[in-house]
């Protein structure tokens, strides 16, 4: 609430200076640092490692046009450099403590000192990522690099999405830091609107979820089957309206300052299909992976036993990049696995387009569809929430030998939570052919600005009235 304004301010008065293009980079560079060195000053070192190593790699290809090897040679340096970087901070104490279990199970030694206690800097993975995309399209030939350092660090920095995405490709973000940028009214006040209903959703929704969440999870076995459905839907409400909550303040902060990032969250909720699922949630992840990693190894252009393969392979990854843990890497594969049967049997993997279309309501066959896309993602997020696969497991088998046996609505707890983010999900069920609840469409009620001004105020009062325990956002993590 102070650092905005003054960045905005400092930005776009930095605009108005002859050469305003790169003084408007400077800020962005200058207030991303200041932002990140907030939380760890310590760890602008890491990511201006990989912005450097990043940037010159991309020069160094350019140079080295016709002399494929050594372009590859550099390309891989620096993809090993970052991953090393990120493997070290990130996954350093998972190794070493499962490295040390190893060898007292087998051998019944004891070696207290593989353990490193790496504190995992903020964000890492996301900016990791981030940078990797540039080096490689540009050796792919995808981008021209740039020469220009200020630029190069922005995109890397930009500090709206630094922390936890969209994850942007350098060929759709650094174009936009190389041209003039100019104050649009109409779209930094969409972008209020969608940062609105992004803390919105944060406040209100997940950090209310998040405590009965933190207060009942631990304790599975003393809970009806019930409770624990109602637990999984809870947590499952609580990612969603967390990170999609995230992702809404990042893209409206940025169109504050000029800048149109990624949309991450498609209505993930309202999905008729896993495959379909992981084409709506976090969107610039999943394509990353898509682009980066699948299509590389071969995709679905193969074999379908090499299919499988390469879904398995993706989604392991994919749950290793989520945290260094097992739970992690089982609910990758929890997916992968729910994938590959929908490849094998060919349901519902193209479908994409927004579901009930032209309609109020779906159809019964979508309705089916969505609720069983549902109870499948919650049973993920039970994995992803538990501390390890012994409670992962003990919390549904709990829960499913219990279920029938109360069916009573006066066992749930978190009865508002649930009304809350089913209430989220009914304004964005409204809105699911715009980019987010609070957006403006053509025609209707809300063209009378008396009425959204009305609308604006009630988001507020109700964020200051009814404002969950601070809660940490979930993605930081990673």
């Amino acid at each position: 609430m102070i650092f905005l304004p003054i960045v905005f301010a400092l930005y776009w008065l930095a605009g108005r200076a002859r050469d305003g293009r790169r003084w408007q980079n400077l800020v962005v560079v200058g207030s991303s640092y200041v932002f990140y060195g907030w939380w760890d000053w310590r760890f602008l070192s890491l990511i201006l490692l990989t912005s450097v190593c990043s940037y010159a790699s991309g020069l160094l290809i350019d140079r080295l046009t016709g002399r494929e090897r050594m372009r590859w040679l550099v390309s891989a340096a620096n993809i090993v450099i970052n991953l090393a970087v990120l493997g070290y901070f990130k996954y350093a104490d998972f190794f070493a403590s499962n490295l040390e279990a190893l060898l007292l199970s087998v051998f019944g030694y004891h070696l207290d000192w593989v353990t490193t206690d790496v504190v995992l800097p903020v964000g890492i993975s996301f900016y990791t990522f981030q940078a990797l995309s540039y080096s490689i399209d540009v050796y792919r030939g995808r981008l021209r690099p740039t020469k220009d350092l200020t630029e190069f660090l922005a995109f890397i920095s930009f500090f709206p999405q630094l922390v936890a995405g969209p994850i942007e490709r350098a060929t759709h973000l650094l174009p936009q830091f190389q041209r003039e940028r100019h104050f649009d009214y109409g779209n930094a006040v969409d972008g209020l609107r969608q940062m609105l209903w992004g803390l919105l959703k944060k406040v209100v929704v997940a950090d209310n979820c998040a405590t009965i969440v933190n207060i009942y999870w631990d304790g599975y076995s003393q809970h009806t089957g019930l409770m624990l459905l109602a637990l999984g839907i809870l947590f499952t409400i609580q990612i969603y309206c967390d990170f999609s909550g995230y992702s809404d303040i990042a893209i409206g902060c940025a169109k504050l300052f000029g800048f149109e990032l990624m949309r991450n969250f498609n209505n993930p909720y309202f999905s008729r299909s896993i495959p379909e699922f992981w084409r709506r949630w976090h969107i610039s992840l999943t394509t990353w992976f898509r682009d980066y990693v699948y299509i590389p190894m071969g995709g679905n252009r193969c074999a379908k036993w090499r299919v499988i393969v390469n879904i398995y392979v993706v989604w392991a990854i994919s749950g290793l990049w989520h945290g260094a843990g097992w739970t992690f890497v089982c609910w990758g594969l929890f997916h992968g696995t729910l994938l590959a049967l929908y490849y094998l049997l060919g349901i519902n993997t193209k479908q994409a387009h927004v579901v009930a279309h032209g309609r109020l309501l779906p159809s019964a066959k979508e309705l089916l569809q969505m609720t069983l896309t549902m109870l499948l993602a919650t049973l993920g997020w039970i994995i992803f929430r538990s501390e390890d696969m012994t409670q992962a497991v003990g919390f549904i088998s709990h829960m499913v030998q219990t279920l029938p046996d109360n069916l009573s609505v006066a066992s749930i707890y978190g009865k508002r939570e649930l009304l809350m983010g089913l209430a989220v999900l009914l304004i964005e069920w409204m809105q699911r052919e715009r980019q987010h609840g609070l957006q403006l469409g053509t025609g209707g009620l809300l063209k009378y600005s008396a009425l959204r001004l009305a609308i604006y105020a009630i988001a507020i009062v109700i964020m200051f009235m009814w404002a969950g325990q601070v809660q940490t956002f979930i993605y930081f993590q990673f």
